[in-house]
């Protein structure tokens, strides 16, 4: 309360007289055409001021270029740019063949990519381009579609015309599309499906799914993808030309097939493969240790795909021992070509997946840079850009591109401070589109996969983190091993979603184990925790105070009744059960004459055991407890359901003469309290809604000692 006048002094409250708040007047709820008109007016009105401010968002290279600091950032930019571009250039090329692509377009997507990105991406520090996962779906997506057309594994041209398709569609040349053709038609029409995905995403301001992409389920889908990965390229380590299995269970058919092939090994590519695998891993391993001490990391890959070139060229092994060969890498661009728009519906729900992976690996990496750097990303612009990476390489003859977690970290630790970086890694990937790409040749099939397995190492590492993630926390290690296990033995996209229910079936979960916990009041302090997880609290007399952690809501009612009448040890119908069979036996005894010969002495004593058996029930079953104080500071949100249990134990207890009263609710809580009728349905003559709600629980404690004390005696007992 305050005084009036100039100046405001406070009054200083009674102790005896519980807290009372008045609630701020609430703003008047809009009707839904106001409000959709106040969101068009907000969105579609334009002034220069806000044209300007939504193009330097949406391109916000226009944002940072201009305040370019050349003298402290260029060195690092040309450095990190490089390095990423002498990386990418095997990587790009070995990780066409996963996705089932001639190597000339991994190239084209890693260009158009950096490019793209950097123009419209919101991160400093990420490398976007080909991700490992998503070669891998879309190369899955490729072999199913291939074979649905007709054409036959590792064959290089189909004869069929019902099976071809014409190349360069929109032209009049009649050129028939050979099967390399159709794949790379395939993957860019994935690819830009999912861009489309990722673009009305953005526009529809989804960017915030992402946080429901758990770490752990992000970490055990890429690892499941992974252990897919490399037993998609233990074929060409082999040298064995088998197709890709398709549907579920592709782990275990391919390494069925595999074995049934085993003989058919061919010796030149597997002794290549363990030549690379003892130069590289050692290598890599090398480069790990010593990263600190490296101002850059010695790019060993592009050491072995040259000697491997050089050796594979003047040792003719595709002529002489049939090993299989990367071919032919045109120099140059071919003319951007349209998407095919029959293949849409045949491929969109697996863009759809392919987008969703793209952006939460995107995001998720944009998010962890930028808050170790300590600037911030917008997620819905990044939506954009991957979106748009994907949408214009795609009339390029391009697959899908995400952020790479390996190549972000190059590229950061090489001293990285803007996107010119990527300008950078672009003009190398430009010069060996130009110059260099036809040099590559005879560099074997098994080389590339060597190059692919090398760098599953950090994803399938974490299989030696998962006792620690075990010990920390089971519920995200069991996301991880649900996640990881699906993606890899049943199916991958499957494990995406897998993840995702698993998770949302924790959370529920978790509602669904709150307990019901009494409380008791320290010694020194009003201050209530649970007393059999502290020493020393006290509980009240004839007041019993209980607290429940979770929403009460439809799913979870019954059991938040059911804890509570078990904790407080007073179930209300079986005490109304009780109650009314002593009643119906005390009724009878009453109405039955007195047999006669009995004495009265006997009498009596038969009554006093009536009656004190009567008691005896009375004292086990209500504990002496006559008021229940529900703490409701754990409870976040009620819907009907919840209003109608909190109602139900109200109505349950009064008629035992137990006295229910809450504190400590939220705001969201007393809404739904009053919009539900909880208020309202008290009865004429009892206490009102202001003295119902209590906004600590020593007052609602104090409130209901004096309900029980007779003749209006105030003393607390505790």
């Amino acid at each position: 309360m305050l005084d009036g006048g100039d100046c405001c002094t406070a009054v200083e409250a009674d102790p005896h007289q519980p807290l009372i708040l008045e609630r701020a007047e609430k703003e008047p709820e809009k009707k839904w055409h106001t409000v959709v008109s106040d969101r068009v007016k907000k969105h579609c009105s334009c002034s220069p001021e806000k044209a300007k401010s939504k193009i330097l968002s949406f391109v916000p290279i226009l944002q940072w270029l201009p305040h370019y600091k050349l003298k402290d950032w260029i060195l690092g930019d040309i450095m990190s740019g490089l390095i990423v571009g002498i990386l990418l250039v095997p990587q790009s090329i070995a990780y066409s063949l996963l996705a089932s692509q001639d190597p000339i377009y991994g190239l084209y997507t890693s260009f158009f990519s950096s490019i793209i990105y950097a123009i419209l991406g919101s991160s400093r520090h990420i490398s976007v381009g080909i991700f490992g996962v998503l070669c891998l779906l879309v190369g899955q997506v490729v072999d199913r579609e291939l074979a649905l057309a007709g054409y036959l594994p590792e064959s290089s041209f189909v004869s069929n015309n019902s099976d071809a398709l014409l190349a360069g569609q929109g032209n009049s040349s009649n050129v028939k599309c050979d099967r390399s053709c159709y794949a790379i038609t395939v993957g860019a029409t994935v690819t830009f499906t999912a861009g489309i995905y990722q673009v009305l995403m953005g526009l529809l301001q989804v960017g915030f799914v992402s946080v429901y992409l758990s770490d752990s389920l992000l970490s055990g889908f890429a690892t499941g993808a992974s252990l897919t990965i490399l037993t998609s390229q233990i074929k060409y380590l082999l040298g064995l030309k088998i197709p890709r299995p398709q549907g579920w269970f592709t782990l275990f058919k391919t390494w069925y097939s595999l074995f049934t092939n085993i003989a058919k090994t061919n010796i030149c590519d597997l002794i290549t493969s363990l030549v690379c695998l003892a130069v590289l891993i050692p290598a890599k391993e090398l480069n790990d240790r010593f990263k600190s001490k490296l101002k850059a990391p010695i790019p060993f890959e592009l050491f072995v795909v040259i000697i491997a070139t050089l050796a594979s060229h003047f040792g003719h092994f595709n002529s002489e021992y049939g090993s299989g060969v990367a071919g032919d890498i045109p120099t140059g661009f071919l003319p951007p070509q349209l998407p095919t728009w029959t293949l849409i519906p045949n491929v969109a729900v697996d863009a759809f997946s392919i987008a969703i992976v793209g952006f939460a690996i995107t995001v998720s990496l944009s998010e962890m840079f930028a808050k170790k750097h300590g600037y911030t990303v917008d997620a819905n612009q990044e939506m954009y850009a991957i979106g748009f990476c994907n949408i214009l390489p795609s009339f390029f003859r391009c697959f899908t591109t995400s952020a790479a977690l390996t190549k972000t970290l190059v590229k950061e630790s090489t001293g990285c401070q803007t996107q010119m970086s990527g300008l950078v890694t672009a003009v190398i990937l430009l010069l060996v589109l130009l110059v260099i790409a036809p040099l590559f040749y005879s560099l074997q099939k098994c080389v590339l996969a060597v190059i692919i397995v090398v760098n599953l190492r950090g994803a399938l590492r974490k299989f030696r983190d998962v006792p620690r993630m075990w010990r920390v926390n089971k519920i995200d290690a069991s996301i991880w091993l649900i996640t990881m296990a699906t993606s890899a033995l049943v199916n991958t996209e499957l494990g995406l979603l897998v993840g995702v229910l698993v998770s949302a079936f924790f959370v529920l979960g978790r509602t669904q184990q709150a307990q019901v916990l009494e409380l008791g009041r320290a010694a020194s302090r009003e201050h209530y925790e649970n007393v059999s997880s502290y020493h020393g609290l006290q509980t009240h007399f004839g007041v019993a105070v209980f607290r429940y952690g979770a929403p009460i809501y439809y799913a979870n009612q019954s059991l938040f009744k059911k804890s509570l009448y078990k904790c407080a040890n007073l179930k209300p119908v079986k005490e109304k059960a009780q109650h009314f069979k002593f009643e119906k036996n005390k009724n009878q005894e009453d109405t039955e004459e007195i047999p006669k010969g009995m004495s009265e002495d006997k009498q009596n004593k038969e009554s006093e055991a009536s009656s004190s058996v009567i008691l005896m029930l009375d004292e086990k079953s209500s504990r002496n407890v006559r008021s229940l104080v529900i703490d409701c500071s754990g409870i976040l949100f009620l819907d009907t359901a919840g209003v109608n249990a909190l109602k139900e134990v109200r109505k349950d207890y009064r008629e035992l003469a137990v006295e229910v009263v809450l504190a400590q609710c939220n705001t969201s809580v007393l809404d739904s309290l009053e919009r539900g009728g909880y208020f309202d349905s008290r009865k004429d003559g009892e206490v009102g809604k202001n003295n119902m709600i209590f906004y600590t629980i020593a007052d609602a404690v104090s409130y209901v000692q004096n309900l029980n004390v007779p003749n209006g005696d105030c003393d607390n007992k505790s």
